[in-house]
């Protein structure tokens, strides 16, 4: 089921997401209903808050060819990245969006590297080393387990910018979300 995706402002998109206690049905349906919104959007990747659920699960699809799928869930995941450049993000290369800020896109310098460890849904241990892009999707989405939107962490002028467009959009409040498929948000 396509599931309503919060934007930013709604109280559960602030909070830290509480770990995974009970790997039952329900959690397998969260995850069918994570992959199957990412996919409507279309994402590369969605965290349980940006459907309205607190738990610490996402899910993620960025493949790099055929032989290399890059799909998968994680769960009560921890995240180790490579130290920042300390250099401003570039315009284009680390230009990040979110489909809970959707439609708008940011530049955010990240880790170059990362390592992810965490869960699958059959409770089994999954480890990924990896960088570049991927690494990115990685970061972001563990940044939604703890309550941290991308543009919470733009530089000023950046986050300036970012708050203003969500003003105009009338974003930065409770109860506000689209739905994947039906909602056109480029008008």
């Amino acid at each position: 089921m396509i599931r309503p995706i919060l934007i930013y402002g709604d109280p559960i998109l602030h909070q830290l997401a509480a770990e995974v206690t009970v790997f039952d049905q329900d959690l397998r349906d969260l995850v069918a209903d994570l992959f199957e919104t990412m996919d409507a959007a279309p994402g590369v990747g969605l965290a349980a808050p940006q459907v309205g659920v607190g738990l610490r699960v996402f899910v993620y699809s960025y493949p790099d060819d055929e032989d290399n799928p890059r799909r998968g869930v994680l769960i009560n995941p921890t995240l180790s990245h490579s130290p920042l450049p300390d250099l401003d993000p570039d315009e284009e290369l680390d230009s990040e969006g979110c489909l809970s800020v959707p439609g708008e896109r940011f530049s955010l310098k990240r880790g170059e590297k990362v390592v992810l460890e965490g869960v699958d849904l059959d409770q089994k241990p999954v480890k990924i080393k990896t960088e570049g892009w991927f690494a990115r999707i990685f970061q972001h989405e563990f940044d939604h387990l703890n309550g941290i939107i991308y543009v919470d962490k733009l530089p000023y002028d950046l986050r300036t910018e970012a708050f203003e467009v969500m003003r105009e959009r009338g974003w930065n409040q409770p109860g506000v979300s689209w739905m994947p498929g039906i909602d056109n948000l480029e008008d």
